[in-house]
């Protein structure tokens, strides 16, 4: 492209980032980072009702949770709304003075009354222009929108969008108050930060027209559009709260990897032949929006876990730890200072997660003794034989030269074979008094990885309760 590529991801900080907002941010970074632009963070704040500044934070964690760095945007000033409402009123005054904009001093009691009739008419309310030519110098500041006519939006995913200007509106840039109306605030944002592509919800696709009439009344270059479809649930209706989590943080805490939400979001409505699993590097060299599908995208979680399974088994050791400790801190849990030690327990835990939050389920044990044991497994294993098994364990592997999985497994199948059991007798046995439970990793693995003198301590405390038992 001849002219340097700059978009931009605009979010209105009145809550979490959603997941179709992330997926906004996400084809807009792709975008750029594909073309070797710039990725331009906005903040749109002008419904001050709504906008706070812990979800400017909130947002702003997410997006750099997910990896989507931006080139301009905060902390530096000028990248929200309301830091900008001089170079808004500048842009009036222009529009103003070359009569493409004129004041309107309708009451809103008169423009409810005439939008009700049109309601009962089934038909959409547009201004009826009464103020075009009365030569107003007070009031709300309306475009004044060709009468006949209309505008093509060549939309880079949909194709070309063809609206008449017979059922556009004289909508209003500034209101009475003075405060600028956020399709004007849009225009002169996406202008004055050359903003070459918009690539956004098509939700704001009824919104472009006018935007693109308010352009070329400021005699603007327009920029290209791409409107992204909506992300519905299974049910075929827009994703909400009520299909589960929506919003990035949501699925953070949920202990899905970024990598791997990044990943889902990509090919939710996007795809290059049938690859699943990208690299960000993959992502960035083979995005092109022209391979955003126009049709809406069904929000899968089941999908979602599956990558989130992927990631968590082909991470590398110790990205996995690093993962994994919020969330072992967080269950009230410390993970071992041995870092060789720490990633060789969550190797055994891998398989058996489709999250974070998962994998600290599945692996508590190596980080404290169990408090009980499953009461069905107990009632069957804590016999006085039983104890008496373990008793013979406790012995063997004191006396081992070692205490690694080699050893203990030669350990446990000498003693099993001289006992004229069957090696899961004796395993599920030692599986309970280091676990608590009877299903975790390879017992071997589990003990090695717990240390002799944990695994001793364990299994003489499995005993006692044993013996209490019978």
């Amino acid at each position: 492209m001849a002219t340097p590529v700059r978009v931009r991801f605009a979010p209105s900080p009145t809550g979490h980032l959603h997941v179709g907002g992330a997926r906004t941010a996400l084809f807009n970074w792709l975008f750029a980072r594909h073309h070797r632009g710039t990725y331009i963070l906005r903040i749109e704040d002008t419904d001050r009702s709504r906008s706070t500044d812990e979800n400017i934070e909130s947002i702003v964690d997410a997006l750099a949770w997910l990896g989507l760095d931006w080139d301009e945007g905060p902390p530096a000033a000028g990248y929200r709304q309301t830091e900008r409402f001089e170079i808004y009123r500048e842009h009036a005054q222009r529009m103003l003075a070359a009569g493409r904009a004129y004041y309107c001093d309708c009451p809103p009691e008169l423009l409810d009354r005439e939008r009700e009739a049109a309601q009962k008419r089934n038909e959409t309310f547009r201004y009826s222009g009464r103020c075009r030519d009365r030569g107003l110098t007070a009031g709300a500041l309306r475009l004044r929108i060709p009468t006949e006519g209309a505008t093509v939006v060549n939309d880079l995913i949909h194709g070309s969008v063809t609206f008449e200007h017979s059922q556009l509106d004289d909508w209003i840039l500034v209101r009475t108050d003075g405060t600028p109306t956020y399709n004007f605030c849009v225009v002169v944002d996406d202008v004055t930060m050359r903003i070459t592509h918009v690539i956004r919800g098509d939700d704001h696709l009824s919104n472009t027209p006018k935007q693109i009439l308010c352009y070329e009344a400021l005699d603007y270059a327009v920029p290209e559009f791409a409107h992204v479809s909506m992300i519905l649930g299974k049910d075929k209706s827009r994703l909400s709260k009520r299909h589960g989590a929506t919003s990035v943080q949501a699925f953070r805490d949920a202990g899905i990897p970024a990598d791997a939400l990044v990943n889902y979001l990509a090919r939710l409505g996007w795809s290059h032949g049938d690859q699943e699993v990208f690299s960000r590097a993959e992502l960035v060299e083979l995005f092109d929006i022209k391979n955003v599908a126009s049709s809406a995208a069904v929000f899968d979680s089941t999908k979602l876990e599956w990558l989130s399974q992927h990631y968590l088994k082909t991470m590398p050791g110790d990205r996995l730890a690093e993962l994994a400790t919020p969330f072992i801190r967080a269950a009230g849990l410390t993970p071992p200072d041995d870092r060789t030690r720490f990633v060789g327990m969550l190797d055994t835990l891998r398989e058996r997660a489709k999250t974070l939050v998962e994998l600290v389920e599945q692996g508590w044990f190596y980080f404290e003794r169990p408090a009980s044991y499953d009461e069905k497994a107990a009632q069957k294993l804590f016999t006085a034989e039983g104890g008496r098994r373990l008793g013979l364990l406790i012995e063997r592997l004191e006396a081992a030269p070692d205490f690694t999985v080699p050893t203990i497994e030669r350990v446990v199948r000498a003693l099993t074979e001289e006992l004229g059991l069957k090696l899961l007798d004796l395993a599920q046995l030692a599986r309970l008094a280091a676990t608590g439970r009877t299903a975790s990793p390879p017992i071997f693995d589990v003990l090695a990885l717990i240390g002799r003198d944990e695994s001793l301590a364990r299994l003489r405390r499995a005993r006692e309760a044993a013996e209490r038992s019978a």
